[in-house]
């Protein structure tokens, strides 16, 4: 099962009839998918799925109707135990930005998090989970696939925001300032943190 966010409404990929229920599902056809999205979009429903009986090749066959950008990022944590966030678009994200040709996914991740907030010495830990989101480019749905990595810092100089990037801000955050946090951030980003 892929959950995959509208418009912070979940349309879930899944080869498991049972999950699906009385709730409204689709196709794995490009028609199907575009009504599906729109619908969540507009807020006309509040869950979809997508049915295909084979798992591992559902989202592959998802991704031939709507294009998939590939991008990596970074949960850091400072030696005070603190999590880093951006402020871009009214919402408390986590830095992240697309994989560049050639690049792999923990350079991309490295990078972006150094780009975005002007953090160095960066090191990462492991990687967590895989988020996915659909964003409208050039009126076009695209899948927004974003590969997270725990990382740890020991730098403690000034936080530079990537205004070319519309990051508004960049804070170091304590558990209860990221509590406050995250009731204005994404789904995606308050399910790193468990939610």
């Amino acid at each position: 099962m892929y959950k995959v966010f509208v418009n912070e409404a979940p349309l879930i990929l899944t080869n498991k009839l049972s999950e699906i229920n009385n709730n409204k599902y689709f196709l794995l056809n490009p028609e199907a998918i575009n009504e599906a999205i729109d619908l969540l979009m507009e807020g006309k429903i509040k869950k979809a799925y997508i049915y295909h009986p084979n798992h591992s090749e559902i989202l592959n066959k998802f991704c031939k109707s709507i294009k998939r950008e590939v991008a990596a990022g970074g949960v850091v944590t400072n030696k005070q135990g603190e999590v880093l966030f951006i402020y871009r678009n009214n919402k408390w994200d986590l830095p992240k930005g697309r994989v560049e040709k050639g690049e792999s996914l923990e350079v991309c991740a490295l990078r972006e998090v150094a780009e975005e907030t002007g953090v160095k010495e960066l090191k990462i830990e492991n990687q967590l989970l895989t988020t996915y989101h659909v964003f409208k480019r050039k009126d076009k749905y695209r899948l927004k696939e974003v590969f997270w990595y725990a990382m740890r810092t020991s730098y403690s100089g000034p936080l530079t925001p990537q205004l070319d990037e519309g990051i508004e801000k960049v804070k170091w955050k304590n558990p209860e300032q990221i509590t406050k946090a995250l009731t204005k951030s994404y789904t995606n980003i308050r399910i790193l943190f468990g939610d």
